[in-house]
């Protein structure tokens, strides 16, 4: 049918399904590849841009901070401010850092956050 119709030179056209003559090894390759990628081991950890390991006593210092902000934002709430202090007097930096090893400032902040969410809502 298109032969006919815009074929200047009348040359066979052939449909773009049966041109390509690897379509049956495609697939096939194309699940080894996947595979191979799947198989590779990658790092759960991404580091950003080699910032320094937090000790111990810069994390609670670092927590001292991030909850004082936390109630200086909400110091019309006294529930909210209590809950902080609780949090705050059962702190364990110790415990904290084995929960989470290998901690950067960023991470610090992602870590608190999701800890701290919770007590001002």
């Amino acid at each position: 049918m298109f032969n006919s119709v815009n074929n200047p030179f009348n040359k066979k056209i052939e449909s773009s399904t049966s041109s390509d003559s690897n379509k049956h090894h495609q697939p096939r390759e194309q699940k080894k590849e996947e595979k191979k990628y799947l198989e590779q081991e990658e790092q759960d950890e991404v580091k950003i841009g080699g910032l320094p390991l937090l000790t111990e006593d810069e994390v609670l210092a670092m927590t001292r901070s991030y909850i004082n902000n936390l109630k200086n934002e909400h110091e019309g709430n006294q529930k909210i401010i209590n809950k902080l202090d609780k949090y705050l007097s059962n702190f364990d930096v110790k415990k904290f850092m084995k929960k989470n090893p290998s901690m950067t400032s960023p991470d610090f902040y992602m870590v608190m956050y999701n800890e701290t969410e919770g007590l001002v809502k």
